[in-house]
C-alpha cells in the first residue's frame, strides 16, 4: 500500500525543521516540493535526500479531473492528482508544505490520497520557539528595501529615520504613563521596526546585521549578569546595578570623564538626570534629598522677586527645575513619566471644567 506523508513547515523559519520532521522526511523514498524554488531545496540536498519539484505542467493533467468537478474545483486539485500518483509509483513519498501552501490544499492533498487508498500521515512542525514572528518582520522589511520594495522605504536612511524613532518613543512614553497595555503593544512594535529597520540599512551598506545587532546586546546582557549566566550571587536589585555599573566602567575604561557617552541632544529632563547619576557614581555630587528640596525652595523664591530680571528667572527656573529631579531620582521616581502623569491629570480636569467657562484650569 502506497503511504504519503504530509511534513508540516513554518512559513517565520524557512529552511528549519524539528528533528522529528526530519526523520520522517528521511524514511521516505522520495521527498517532493511544489517547485524548484522552495526554501527546502538546498537543505534537501545538503542532507544527501532525492527530491522533485511538482512540474509547472502537471495542471494540464488533470484536467478532465476539473471538468468533473466542475469550474468551481481549486486548482491545487492538479498539484495534489500528480503527488498521489507519484506516492503509488515510488510506494513512500513526502510532501513538504511551503510558505505558498493554504490549509485548503493541504486539505484537497489529504483527501485526494485517502479517496486514491494511499495511506496518509501528517506530521505537524509542533512548537515553534519564541521570537519566530521577529523572522517575519526582518524579512519583511528586507523586501521592502529590495529592488522591487517600496519606493520610500528604499529611500530611508539613518539620518531621515530618526525623527520618527524619536516620536515612536514618545508615543510608547505616553501609553505607559496612561497604563493602557493595548497601547503599549502597538507602540513596542513600532519601536522595533525602527530597530529593524536601522538594521536593514545598514545591512544595505554592508556594515552590520540584525544578527549583529542581537548578538551584541545578547553578549553584553549575559557579560553583565554574572549572577545569571555566570557563578556569582545577587541579593537584591542594590547588587545587581553595582555589580553592572563596575562590570560597565569596565568596560568603559577609555572614557574621558564621568559625562563621556551621554548624548547632550537627548531631551532636557533626560539629559539633566543622566548628568546627575553620573555626577553621582562618581562620587561628584550626591547631597541629601532635603538639600535639593531647600535649594529648590531658595530658586523658587527668586522667582517670586519683583525686581527679578529675565537672566536671572532663568537661571532659577532652570536650578529649581534640576533640583526636582534630583528629588525624583533619589526618591526612584521617573520625572519623565511624572510630569506625563501630571499632564494626563491636567487635560482631564480641564475637559470636565469645559461646560464652566468662569472655571479656570485647575493645577
Amino acid at each position: 500500500m502506497a503511504r504519503l506523508v504530509l511534513v508540516d513547515t513554518s512559513d517565520e523559519l524557512p529552511g528549519l525543521l524539528p528533528l522529528h520532521a526530519w526523520s520522517a522526511l528521511m524514511a521516505t523514498e522520495l521527498v517532493c516540493v511544489a517547485d524548484a524554488a522552495h526554501p527546502f531545496a538546498a537543505h534537501l540536498d545538503a542532507a544527501g535526500l532525492r527530491w522533485q519539484a511538482v512540474p509547472a505542467d502537471s495542471e494540464a493533467g488533470s484536467a478532465s479531473r476539473r471538468n468533473l468537478l466542475g469550474a468551481s474545483a481549486p486548482a491545487h486539485t492538479a498539484r495534489a492528482d500528480w503527488v498521489v500518483a507519484r506516492a503509488q509509483e515510488v510506494g513512500e513519498l513526502a510532501y513538504l508544505f511551503g510558505p505558498a501552501d493554504e490549509e485548503a490544499a493541504t486539505r484537497t492533498l489529504g483527501i485526494q490520497a485517502a479517496n486514491a487508498g494511499v495511506e496518509v500521515e501528517v506530521v505537524y512542525f509542533g512548537v515553534k520557539p519564541k521570537g519566530t514572528r521577529l523572522l517575519r518582520l526582518v524579512a519583511i522589511e528586507e523586501a521592502l528595501r529590495g529592488e522591487n520594495g517600496c519606493p520610500w522605504d528604499r529611500e530611508q536612511t539613518h539620518d531621515s529615520l530618526m525623527r520618527y524613532g524619536v516620536e515612536e518613543m514618545h508615543e510608547l512614553a505616553e501609553a505607559v504613563a496612561a497604563g493602557d497595555h493595548e497601547a503599549i503593544r502597538e507602540e513596542l512594535g513600532d519601536v522595533l521596526l525602527q530597530v529593524v529597520f536601522h538594521a536593514q540599512i545598514a545591512e544595505d551598506d554592508n556594515r552590520y546585521d540584525i544578527d549583529a545587532v542581537a548578538g551584541d546586546i545578547a553578549d553584553k546582557l549575559v557579560r553583565r549578569h554574572p549572577h545569571v549566566f555566570g557563578d556569582e550571587s545577587a541579593g537584591d536589585a542594590e547588587s545587581v546595578i553595582s555589580r553592572w555599573d563596575e562590570l560597565k566602567a569596565a568596560e568603559k575604561a577609555e572614557r574621558a570623564g564621568p559625562f563621556d557617552g551621554v548624548a547632550p541632544g537627548q531631551p532636557a529632563m533626560a539629559l539633566v538626570e543622566a548628568l546627575q547619576q553620573r555626577a553621582a557614581k562618581a562620587g561628584l555630587a550626591d547631597a541629601d534629598p532635603s538639600d535639593s528640596v531647600d535649594h529648590t525652595r531658595q530658586r523658587l523664591e527668586e522667582l517670586t522677586r519683583a525686581d527679578a530680571d529675565s537672566a536671572t528667572v532663568d537661571a532659577a527656573l532652570g536650578d529649581a527645575l534640576a533640583g526636582l529631579i534630583a528629588v525624583a531620582r533619589r526618591h526612584g521616581v521617573d520625572p519623565e513619566q511624572a510630569l506625563r502623569r501630571s499632564a494626563a491629570r491636567f487635560r482631564r480636569r480641564v475637559e470636565q471644567d469645559a461646560d464652566d467657562p468662569g472655571q479656570p484650569p485647575r493645577l
